[in-house]
């Protein structure tokens, strides 16, 4: 810990999370616009309607062009698990490799097999083969999401695994327990349904487009319906699958909870603050952000975390400076904890090297005692306060996630309306504000990364090896550089798809 270096740290993880951030500008898109592709081509197959055989082949143009530029920085990403993070590779590898294999031989593998036969094997297999691989694309490209967010949410709560003080490795012992982590499994379910939102909005807001500009006309309406309806079950999906992502949070993640909600000080009946903006830090109190504005929901958090309007949720002094009241132990406490377990650790291993195997096995029961405390013995001797995430970042990302939320549900539901009632073409505000939705779609769509990740902060798996332990020990300055270029890169590959995208969706399917 006395020879950190901290400027190493700070852009290894501006790197990855520059890198994470532009990779997620394309996937979202992909992960829902092959299904609506797949619905698309279902009905084209029962109705054989060769209109929307075009509304088909024009969404999947569109998609190729998405999907091409968003496999170049899932590339980059993974391969800075070993340039940047080698430390955490070599702690974790055992289980964190086994998920993004098992993405890369299994899912993608299918999906980049299937496209293939998605765009160019019209005339070339049947109708029903074409169609079963559309179908096998859109679950292709959700499996590769699957495998990524298992192994995410395995970082998020630990567990089916062990540590072996022989190798210092952690290795799984229950894969079972991996994949089917509580944590993943709904990480997974909201990731990828809030996705569909992203790329419903998408859809919708290109068909607005079309709509105001009067051409394409079947090709907007029909894509607006199917994307409507996609876009409200999505909505739906979401609220659902994020209610649930809460109570775990509050059961796995307590600091990220206390820290989206602004939370320092624990409470039985704690408030929802619906509605904040932070003012000035209070020096009277070290590093307490205080609320200029605040709107709150009395008893709300209690109940939406842990289904108990009076059940006791922490805030942030409880965690730090603990509660002994409600037994919450305090991060001094288990900074002393983990430190033993390290010291421990090295004991063990120095007895083993020297063949006194009692004293060995001794330091291994000592360690065990404490290990679960272990990641928290690195800040031995620091100011605990480090161990709080970005609270204004964390408390913003998820207040502008969930009034988006609401907005798309308002959004989708009224669009559905309109189409039903066959008012849409004469509500050109409506389809402005559409249009205008598109980027609204992607902004929430981040923030949740962002309070996904930032708000774990600065655990790289949570409890058991913080960023300070992960990075690998390379020269900052070669992080700086690669940071600047890959920014110029993906900057310059977002805006080559932007432009083909526009071209293709100017020539739509009359031109």
């Amino acid at each position: 810990m006395n020879h950190i270096d901290w400027e190493l740290v700070n852009w290894s993880r501006a790197q990855f999370a520059l890198t994470a951030m532009y990779h997620w500008i394309f996937v979202p898109l992909t992960l829902g616009i092959t299904f609506m592709i797949a619905i698309m081509e279902t009905i084209y197959l029962k109705t054989q309607d060769e209109k929307w055989k075009s509304i088909t082949k024009f969404w999947m143009k569109v998609f190729g062009i998405n999907f091409a530029i968003g496999v170049a920085t899932g590339i980059i990403m993974e391969f800075e698990f070993g340039t940047n993070w080698s430390n955490y590779s070599w702690f974790v590898g055992d289980i964190f490799g086994a998920p993004l294999a098992i993405e890369g031989i299994m899912a993608f593998f299918m999906e980049s097999t299937f496209i293939a036969v998605m765009f160019f094997g019209w005339d070339r297999v049947s109708p029903k083969f074409h169609l079963l691989s559309s179908w096998l694309v859109a679950i292709g490209s959700n499996l590769s999401a699957l495998w990524i967010l298992v192994a995410n949410g395995w970082m998020q709560n630990p567990t089916g695994t062990s540590f072996n003080p022989d190798t210092m490795r952690h290795e799984m012992i229950d894969f079972w327990a991996v994949l089917f982590n509580p944590v993943a499994v709904n990480k997974f379910l909201h990731t990828v349904i809030s996705s569909y939102i992203v790329s419903a909005l998408f859809v919708v807001g290109i068909s607005a487009w079309y709509l105001l500009r009067r051409r394409d006309i079947v090709l907007a309406k029909r894509s607006m319906l199917v994307a409507s309806v996609f876009g409200l079950l999505a909505t739906i999906g979401t609220f659902w699958s994020g209610d649930e992502s809460a109570r775990q949070v509050a059961e796995t993640q307590p600091m990220k909870l206390a820290a989206m909600e602004g939370l320092y000080e624990g409470d039985r009946s704690a408030p929802l603050i619906a509605m904040g903006i932070f003012g000035d830090h209070d020096e009277s109190v070290h590093q307490r952000e205080q609320f200029l504005m605040e709107f709150k929901i009395p008893k709300a958090l209690s109940y939406l975390a842990f289904l108990d309007g009076d059940y006791f949720v922490p805030g942030i002094s409880d965690l730090v400076h603990g509660n002994k009241k409600e037994g919450i132990p305090s991060y001094e406490e288990k900074i002393a904890s983990g430190k033993i377990a390290i010291d421990a650790l090295g004991n063990y291993v120095k007895a083993k090297k020297s063949g006194d195997l009692t004293t060995a096995d001794n330091e291994l029961k000592t360690f065990r005692e404490h290990e679960k405390d272990f990641g928290y013995g690195y800040y031995f001797g620091k100011d605990p306060h480090m161990l709080i995430p970005n609270v204004k970042m964390s408390f913003y990302a998820f207040h502008i996630m969930v009034i988006l939320g609401t907005y798309f549900l308002l959004l989708f539901i009224i669009l559905f309306v309109k189409i039903l009632r066959g008012k849409l073409d004469k509500s050109r505000g409506l389809l402005r504000l559409t249009l205008w939705s598109i980027p609204l779609g992607y902004i929430a769509s981040q923030s949740g990364w962002i309070v996904a990740e930032v708000g774990r902060q600065p655990w790289t798996i949570q409890n058991l090896l913080p960023n300070i332990a992960s990075v690998s020990q390379i020269d900052a300055y070669s992080v700086q550089v690669t940071f600047f270029l890959f920014l110029i890169i993906f900057t310059t590959l977002l805006i080559a798809e932007i432009k083909i995208m526009l071209s293709a969706i100017k020539k739509g399917t009359e031109h």
